[in-house]
């Protein structure tokens, strides 16, 4: 089996290039605990050049501000994985390089807490044409696991989007 079907069959990545396509829609990454593991995974998937934008890695509370342009004050109050932050990261990643969808991805992937928050807490955030929210996920296992299930997890908070009728 090469990567790009252990990627696509373990975090949906296929099913959601398909449905990009299908709908003539992009997407852009902003990425911390997963360090690109989502761009890579859609980038592996045959013709995903016409939905994926880009994406970038946030891994530091200061890239989260720099690259992602999470203001100073929202990191300060609310850290650096948290539900405001998540949310912020995928409008900001979204409107930067011009796609119809933002994803993020801030969590601990363990196997210590960061700054009070237990391994496996993962934020996705999404954003699209009328859409700006986040979910927080408890995830069990070892960083691999913990990396690879936000992923997937965070694919299919955007299937479901893609799957709602906006008016």
């Amino acid at each position: 089996m090469i990567a790009y079907d252990i990627l696509a069959e373990s975090t949906g990545a296929d099913l959601l290039v398909a449905a990009l396509l299908r709908r003539h829609e992009t997407i852009a990454c902003a990425e911390s605990l997963t360090a690109g593991l989502a761009s890579a995974a859609l980038a592996g998937i045959p013709g995903v050049s016409d939905a994926l934008r880009g994406g970038v890695v946030v891994y530091s509370t200061d890239a989260k501000h720099i690259l992602a342009d999470v203001p100073q004050e929202i990191l300060d109050a609310e850290g650096a994985v948290s539900a405001g932050t998540a949310e912020l990261m995928a409008g900001n990643i979204r409107k930067k390089l011009d796609a119809t969808w933002g994803l993020s991805l801030t969590g601990v992937a363990g196997p210590d807490p960061q700054e009070g928050v237990l391994p496996g807490t993962v934020y996705v955030g999404v954003s699209g044409p009328g859409v700006s929210r986040s979910k927080k996920l408890a995830l069990q296992g070892d960083r691999w696991n913990v990396r690879l299930m936000a992923v997937a997890r965070a694919f299919g908070e955007v299937l479901i989007e893609l799957s709602e009728e906006r008016v």
